[in-house]
């Protein structure tokens, strides 16, 4: 098994919850939804975020408005709906709650590996 393939699941699987925290307090284009998931070292493409992004907006959970730029063609903005904001306060639940069991899991295991070292 290839660590890479690993981390690339884990990646993907907190992607959706990613994006749409990146999306909680402003609209975004895609440049700067991956520019942000850059900078946090979550490596995207944009043929992986445009088919999520597509998705998510089929689910009711984001809504767009395009917008004329001043250095090019109108840009599309992507935001939260109502439904998004409810679905993403319900994420973040689930993240702590995920999160709080996984570190102790992997505490209680590295701790005991380290007392019979």
């Amino acid at each position: 098994m290839k660590i890479e393939n690993t981390k690339a699941q884990m990646r993907k699987g907190v992607l959706e919850y990613c994006i749409l925290s990146i999306l909680k307090d402003n609209d975004a284009y895609v440049a700067e939804i991956l520019e942000t998931l850059k900078d946090a070292k979550m490596l995207v493409v944009e043929g992986t975020i445009y088919p999520l992004l597509t998705r998510l907006k089929n689910a009711g959970l984001l809504g767009y408005r395009w917008e004329e730029s001043t250095s090019g063609p109108p840009r599309k903005y992507y935001g939260l709906t109502e439904t998004g904001k409810l679905f993403l306060k319900e994420l973040n639940t689930t993240w702590d709650e995920l999160q709080n069991a996984v570190t102790l899991v992997t505490k209680q295991k590295r701790n005991k590996n380290e007392q019979n070292s």
